[in-house]
């Protein structure tokens, strides 16, 4: 038997794979569930079907909490939004997004359709279930104020140049929560990639029109600040993100998504187990 190495990503992740038999007996199992189709987000959504919808204001921000299986969509109008998300258990927000895992577990770091946003409960609380933008960041977060003002003069949430992290805490505060439930944020619209030097590689934007949609698995808060890119070498630049969410299903284990990986199916397997305890699925 050839034994793993754990020196190289690959072989960690062979390894790691590689301990799902072992722990076989541990495994919640799952409860029977009917069988649902994967809702596709529709090109043009139904009015009818619509929770929220809204235009945020470069330089602004916005929160919803919905319920699960929602669908959310964000989309650059004019070709300059950064989407700054943080995402919660709008039932429990103790339970909240938790970057690194969310990079370490998928092992993957630009997260894109068929990738989940992980609690730190080892959780799934949203799916991405399309993209257009292929843009994004899961590594250097948000602005913040002493940050802005050293580049911009100001970093205030209510100045001409806002952080991003002053932006989270005004929205986080219209649900009772501080700026110490602020972890690290993810972003989309605005790339940044690592070359072979290990040094970042800020890419801009994908363009106008571009798109995210997530489906909330669980009760779901997010916030969105909609500020530049700490990593965006011009003046700051922000222009309007649009917001969508409409009423769906979430992922069943019938879904493409469920059983994509090994990792996603524990995280969604770990996700229905405490909606079942809870009498929310």
């Amino acid at each position: 038997m050839t034994a793993t190495t754990t020196g190289t990503t690959a072989g960690a992740r062979e390894h790691a794979r590689a301990q799902e038999a072992a722990a076989a007996g541990t495994v919640p199992t799952l409860p029977v569930r009917p069988a649902r189709d994967w809702p596709t987000p529709p090109s043009e959504v139904d009015p009818a079907t619509l929770v929220h919808a809204e235009v945020v204001a470069g330089g602004g921000y916005t929160h919803l909490a919905v319920a699960r299986g929602t669908l959310v969509r964000l989309t650059d109008l004019a070709g300059d939004a950064c989407a700054h998300l943080l995402a919660y258990r709008s039932d429990r927000p103790w339970e909240r997004l938790n970057v690194a895992d969310t990079v370490k577990v998928q092992w993957q770091v630009y997260l894109t359709a068929g990738h989940l946003l992980l609690s730190d409960q080892g959780r799934v609380l949203a799916s991405i279930v399309g993209d257009t933008s292929a843009h994004q960041d899961a590594l250097y977060g948000t602005s913040s104020r002493a940050r802005n003002e050293e580049r911009y003069g100001d970093g205030s949430a209510q100045g001409p140049t806002p952080a991003g992290r002053e932006l989270f805490a005004l929205a986080a505060a219209k649900h009772d929560l501080a700026r110490r439930d602020l972890p690290p944020s993810i972003s989309f619209f605005q790339g940044v990639r690592i070359d072979d030097d290990g040094r970042p590689v800020f890419e801009g934007s994908a363009g106008p029109g571009a798109s995210l949609t997530l489906r909330a698995e669980v009760p779901l808060l997010l916030l969105v600040a909609n500020t530049a890119h700490p990593l965006d070498p011009r003046e700051y630049v922000s222009t309007p993100l649009e917001v969508l969410a409409w009423r769906g299903e979430p992922t069943t284990d019938t879904d493409p998504l469920w059983t994509a990986t090994p990792e996603g199916r524990r995280a969604f397997v770990n996700t229905l187990a405490d909606l079942t305890a809870r009498g929310l699925a």
